[in-house]
């Protein structure tokens, strides 16, 4: 005789209802107190997507956020995780970011945690790869994407309301925004006088206030769950050492690991390329960095990050100079981002580490694009100086 299938299915609605009705706070009471010292370098999207864990951390003055891309997870032995971990330095860095977080997906963030954020000091590393013309496409902003973020900003009171509007018209160009039908219709309630949208909007409130709800708990629960630890590379010791000493043993170290190329990255990003390099030759002739969608969502970074309170510290990357001449791309237009992007940054009142004139230094990058062993040392020294507060000696790291 079979079992009758609704059973199962009865069951799974039962425990599915028993997790939603747990209270908040029983959760957060089960969840280990060393869950935001583990998330430090793990660099999970289920972290930086949900806001629980980020929360913590904020309100913990142990913590330095560094917030990026993909470069964060090249944890070498310089690594701002792993240097100030090896000098015992009295803040711990908690990397937020993954490859194709860019900026519109930095400012729901910030949007989450204004509170937060207050007197904060914080470090944003910038990648010049995102300021193409288009901005962030499809491919880098839907993975990285929080629907969690996304409700909470819609129910969102503090941020500017000018701020919110120009958000807004941006995240509807995406699909995982356009296509959620409660969630874009109360974005284009904000940024319409139509009557007919604003009473959907009314309709679909309680709805979205459920769902979002629903997004919160479930991030309760993965920071329950927990997530896995990152390979952390701290031979030799970097303690007791002079910047100088630091930069020279960086460089030495790039030197063993960049011995097949003549574009000063590691060997094992070289063969990736190698055997298409001839295609490369000359490509980016008439591309630059000069224009770009992103430089309006970096512009909501900024305003956000100014009405919240928040100290940040800006590293301008660059690129690797020796292949992007390799590739055509006009000097031109990776000046004029340079020259743009600092401009920008200091217009808001905030400080930048400007390291745009390392383009051309060997193993300052790890790879084509990414900052690597050398680089990792300035970015160490300004991180340092930029949390001690030395201004005169902050003013130094750029040169």
């Amino acid at each position: 005789m079979k079992k009758p299938v609704f059973i199962p299915l009865f069951l799974a609605f039962l425990v599915l209802f028993i997790l939603v009705i747990i209270p908040d706070r029983w959760i957060e009471s089960l969840i280990p107190k060393n869950r935001i010292s583990q998330a430090a370098t793990e660099l999970n999207p289920v972290m930086f997507q949900g806001k629980y864990i980020q929360q913590k951390m904020l309100e913990d003055g142990r913590y330095l956020p560094i917030y990026g891309s993909s470069e964060l997870a090249r944890l070498d032995r310089f690594h701002p995780s792993n240097y100030f971990q090896e000098v015992h330095e009295s803040f711990t860095p908690f990397l937020v970011g993954r490859g194709g977080t860019e900026s519109l997906i930095h400012f729901l963030n910030f949007s989450e945690h204004m509170d937060q954020l207050r007197g904060k000091k914080i470090v944003f590393v910038l990648s010049p790869q995102w300021f193409n013309p288009q901005g962030a496409d499809e491919s880098h902003f839907v993975p990285n994407y929080s629907s969690l973020q996304g409700y909470d900003f819609a129910f969102n009171k503090q941020v500017d309301p000018e701020v919110k509007k120009k958000a807004i018209k941006r995240l509807l160009t995406y699909s995982s925004v356009k296509n959620d039908p409660i969630l874009s219709t109360l974005y284009k309630a904000e940024i319409t006088n139509d009557p007919w949208i604003k009473r959907e909007a009314s309709a679909l409130r309680p709805a979205a206030v459920i769902y979002r709800h629903l997004l919160a708990k479930k991030d309760l629960y993965y920071s329950l769950a927990g997530w896995f630890s990152r390979h952390r590379d701290l031979t030799p010791k970097v303690r007791n050492k002079s910047w100088d000493q630091l930069a020279q043993e960086a460089e030495q170290y790039g030197a063993k690991r960049a011995t097949n190329n003549h574009f000063y990255i590691s060997n094992s990003q070289y063969n990736k390329i190698k055997g298409f390099l001839p295609s490369l030759k000359n490509k980016d002739m008439k591309r630059s960095y000069a224009e770009s969608k992103e430089y309006g969502d970096f512009q909501l970074v900024l305003d956000v990050l100014k009405q919240s309170g928040a100290k940040a510290l800006f590293i301008s990357v660059p690129v690797n100079g020796h292949y992007y001449d390799y590739t055509g791309f006009p000097k031109e237009g990776r000046a004029a981002y340079y020259s743009r992007i600092k401009q920008q940054i200091e217009a808001n009142g905030f400080q930048v580490a400007d390291f745009s004139d390392h383009e051309y230094d060997p193993y300052f990058m790890k790879d084509t694009i990414h900052i690597g062993w050398k680089g990792w040392v300035y970015t160490d020294r300004a991180i340092k100086q930029f949390y001690e507060g030395n201004d005169q000696d902050f003013a130094m790291v750029n040169h």
